[in-house]
């Protein structure tokens, strides 16, 4: 007997549907609450990293002389006295299109787009601006983009025309100070109710510096993180896939890197660059950290070459570049993300621990660089607050590892 459709509905209805893989660890990572926590407070880094402007900044983001308002806060977002570094421009670019992407997500939602695709597709042309904006914005002071006054300071003017009877109106940001403003006769101060943490030895204000310093840990870890991804990923696919030679060759050098302990060969490279940026620093990272990354891809692809889909696509003809990178990879990737998570906490210490020896990028704001400063001068708010923010830091990543690695591994996921 035939069942009439209504109750095929009913049965299909009531019968529950199999949930993705990429459902199941997002399931896992929700049920272990230290693993959200990381995570909201991994966001709220992020967060904090792109409105740091908006936070601290000796600019205001309204201004009303009597004759109009202005709004000199999105020109100072891109001025190079005030942010020098293409990371700064990298945060203050996502700034300014954060409004267009909030839409773009919002519409994408409700058209049922994929977050995966929608991701890639507002980083790509997040890229795409900063990389038409850059070029501009570290050319020469003559380029249209800085033709306005270098530095306005609407601070000193505030308090002239105050003391004039003419107060201007105006809307600073939560903090007036920018993380390069020096000022020599402040130097080295406790922290008061101008200064919320205190000033380092230039005068410059450690609150700020703190705030800014955030934009530069987040992007040395991911970028120095990706580096060595990247690199460990492709030699260590090409050594399990292939075998012989190959495999012989690409397992001589990791065991050679091997031999030499990552953070002297570190120092030794970061020693012989003349002109430091921090960008020299990701690299340094990233082309030193690569053989554990290698060695678990290897594995995985020793495992997975003889397994009988892997065989299949053989058989089949397909090509090997295809049968590694979109057959073998995506199945054998997930212990790389776990070291991955892991390893954005490393670069950090890493990055710090080079500031503070003295060869990292003293342009930037750096944690390590104000520890060491504090360490120096013997004054303890020179130490504390980037001590806390180090570990805060390193722990909330290594929490969102620990449950990115449980969530992963079948064995460990909670019944």
């Amino acid at each position: 007997m035939i069942a009439a459709p209504t109750e095929l509905q009913a049965t299909a209805a009531a019968s529950p549907v199999a949930a993705s893989y990429t459902e199941l660890v997002l399931n896992e990572l929700r049920k272990k609450r230290t693993t959200r926590i990381g995570l909201w407070c991994i966001g709220f880094l992020i967060l904090l990293a792109i409105c740091a402007p908006l936070v601290s900044l000796d600019q205001p983001v309204a201004w009303n002389e009597g004759e109009g308002w202005s709004f000199p806060f999105f020109g100072a977002l891109f001025n190079r006295l005030l942010f020098e570094n293409a990371i700064d421009v990298f945060f203050n670019l996502a700034l300014v299109l954060s409004p267009l992407y909030v839409a773009a997500v919002v519409v994408a939602r409700r058209r049922g787009v994929s977050g995966t695709r929608l991701v890639a597709a507002l980083s790509l042309v997040h890229v795409v601006v900063f990389t038409a904006v850059v070029p501009a914005h570290l050319g020469p002071l003559e380029n249209p983009l800085h033709r306005s006054r270098a530095i306005v300071e609407y601070r000193g003017r505030a308090e002239t025309l105050t003391s004039a009877g003419h107060p201007p109106t105006a809307l600073f940001p939560l903090h007036r100070y920018g993380y390069r403003e020096t000022n020599p006769g402040e130097s080295v101060n406790p922290p008061s109710r101008r200064h919320w943490l205190g000033t380092d030895t230039e005068g410059r204000d450690v609150l700020a510096r703190m705030i800014y310093g955030t934009r530069i840990s987040l992007t040395i870890g991911v970028i120095a993180v990706a580096i060595y991804v990247v690199i460990g990923v492709v030699l260590g696919a090409l050594a399990g896939y292939f075998g012989g030679l190959v495999d012989g060759v690409i397992s001589r050098l990791i065991e050679v890197m091997i031999c030499f302990p990552s953070f002297f060969l570190i120092l030794t490279l970061a020693a012989v660059v003349e002109e430091r940026s921090i960008f020299h620093v990701m690299v340094i990272i990233g082309v030193t950290s690569w053989t554990g990354v290698a060695r678990l891809i290897r594995a995985e692809f020793l495992k997975h070459k003889e397994l009988e889909y892997t065989q299949a696509a053989i058989a089949l003809g397909i090509p090997r570049r295809r049968i590694i990178f979109r057959h073998i990879l995506p199945n054998a990737i997930a212990p790389v993300l776990v070291t991955a998570t892991f390893g954005i906490a490393s670069a950090i210490l890493v990055e710090s621990s080079l500031s503070f020896l003295g060869i990292g990028d003293l342009s930037v704001a750096s944690w390590g660089e104000t520890l060491n400063t504090g360490r120096l001068e013997g004054k303890p708010w020179l130490i504390f607050a980037p001590g806390l923010a180090i570990f805060f830091v390193v722990t909330v990543f290594n929490l969102v590892g620990e449950g990115l690695r449980d969530a992963l591994d079948p064995k460990l996921r909670s019944r």
